[in-house]
Formats: structure tokens, sequence, C-alpha cells
């Protein structure tokens, strides 16, 4: 499988914010949001193909316990299934990163699951192929609900202006099955400037929403680089 990155960090979103992880991250992805702060991973994939043993090995010797696999989309590779049990038999627990679109049979203590809305539409007239794919296979709820189902898992909604809370909520309502308390709204951005203009008003709407704000601390740790 295709690997862009691997790397020891600390989780800057969701639930486990702030814990040090080994990072593995897979290079390609089936959707192109607009916004994607990895294109190397995407819009442009870079990366080398690694056996399963060679990713197992550099994995486990960076000495974390935590370990996230992202992407791209990992949820590409059938290798992630020998991956993930391999990882999980060293004794590590395993976070997935996925849009939610693929699925596949892993081993995973906590499915971070990343739907996308229409604000990820890639523009119809720069990318006139991408755009009707993109909004063609972006939302699989039969995905959805096998991963909220069979995992611990946590949902990571991007949201760029207020009207994207209104599609959050017109989300939530196709899966009552999904606990509130376990969806973040992150605001998109890739500056610090841009993260905390947009969380001086989502902030306060998830208090008042009862959904948790999720800043993305590896912006404000680091900048947005590789290797973080």
């Amino acid at each position: 499988m295709r690997i862009a990155e691997i790397y020891k960090s600390l989780q800057g979103e969701g639930l486990l914010t702030g814990t040090e992880s080994a990072f593995l991250r897979t290079s390609g992805c089936n959707l192109r949001c607009w916004y994607c702060d990895t294109p190397y991973t995407s819009w442009n994939p870079t990366g080398d193909d690694l056996a399963v043993s060679e990713v197992v090995r550099q994995v486990t010797g960076l000495g974390c316990h935590h370990v996230v696999i992202t992407g791209g989309e990992p949820m590409l590779y059938a290798e992630m299934i020998p991956v993930c049990q391999q990882l999980h038999e060293a004794g590590h627990h395993i976070t997935i990163e996925t849009a939610g679109t693929l699925f596949l049979p892993v081993h995973c203590d906590l499915m971070a699951i990343s739907p996308k809305l229409s604000n990820s539409d890639p523009s119809a007239d720069d990318h006139p192929g991408w755009n009707k794919r993109h909004r063609r296979t972006r939302h699989v709820p039969g995905v959805i609900r096998k991963l909220v189902t069979r995992y611990r898992y946590q949902l990571k909604f991007v949201i760029d202006s207020p009207w994207d809370c209104d599609q959050v909520d017109e989300y939530l309502e196709e899966f009552p099955e999904i606990n509130r308390d376990r969806v973040y709204l992150m605001p998109q951005g890739t500056t610090a400037d841009d993260l905390d203009a947009r969380g001086e008003w989502l902030r306060p709407y998830c208090d008042e929403n009862q959904f948790r704000f999720c800043p993305r601390m590896q912006i404000a740790w680091f900048g947005l680089r590789q290797g973080t």
C-alpha cells in the first residue's frame, strides 16, 4: 500500500487531543475536498509502496501506545486489515480516521469518522469530473451505520459557515442511532487566525446545541506542515 508518511506527534483533534501517537498516513483518496489540508495524499498523491511487515515495523519502532491511521483514505487498502491486526496484537490502541464512505473489517479502538458536507465539494468549474464524483460518493449511509454499530466512534464535521450547522442537524436526523455527545464540530481553516475567527461563533453554538467543539490543535502547535 502507498504510504505518505509515518511519524510521531500529538493528536490534535477529537477525544484523544494531546495524546502522543504514532501516525500512519496513507496516500490516495476516493474524494477531493476543496479544503483538503493534505493534498499530497489526495489531489497530488505521493509516497512509497510498503509491505505490511515494513509498515508495522516502522510504526511500532516509534514507541507509542496510541497509533493514528489516517490519510488520504486508509480504508482504500485491504492491507489495512493485517496492519491493524498486527498492531493490535502488539498492544497498540488504534484510531482510524476515515470519511466514512468505505468499509473494511479492521480492528479499531476508536473510529474517527469525518462525514463530508456539501461545503467540501470541489469547484464544478475547475474540476467538473471530480465535482460529480465527489458529490455522488461522499455520503454512504450504509457504511456510516456499519461503523457506528461495530466500533467505538466519534464524528467530526468541518464547519465553514453557520449554514453548515443546519446541514449537520439534517445529517443527524438520518442517523438517530448516533450519540450527539460523540459529535464534534471543527472550524475549517489551515491557519490559527482562520480557526480562531470561525471558533468565535462556532464554540458558543456547540455549547448551546450539545455538540463538542473541536479545535485543530496541531495547527496551533505546529502550523500546517507535514510530520505533525
